[in-house]
């Protein structure tokens, strides 16, 4: 006879909005640095959720679509927020690490 006791279905404290967190979570994470006496907002896109083509700043070239690279923009601006996200720009990822 088979066991009866085994887990049908989802994980006990597991619910559809904590799988929804998570897979944020992987996508990426915001961070913050500072670079030149400038603080600068800098989110990682995942090769996943990279769909359009971009042109690099570090190197002029084109961001193809599935590359994963990272979302620049200042953090500190005196324009404001809604500025600052204006003016971001995608960079490869070895590009931003060597500006």
């Amino acid at each position: 006879m088979p066991r009866s006791n085994h887990p049908k279905g989802r994980k006990a404290g597991v619910s559809p909005t904590d799988e929804g967190d998570l897979g944020r979570l992987l996508s990426g994470w915001r961070r913050t640095e500072t670079r030149r006496g400038k603080t600068w907002s800098v989110q990682p896109v995942p090769s996943a959720a990279a769909t359009k083509v971009y042109l690099c700043p570090g190197c002029n070239l084109e961001i193809a679509p599935g590359r994963a690279h990272v979302v620049v923009w200042r953090a500190d601006g005196v324009l404001g927020d809604a500025a600052d996200l204006e003016a971001r720009r995608h960079w490869h990822s070895h590009c931003w690490n060597l500006a």
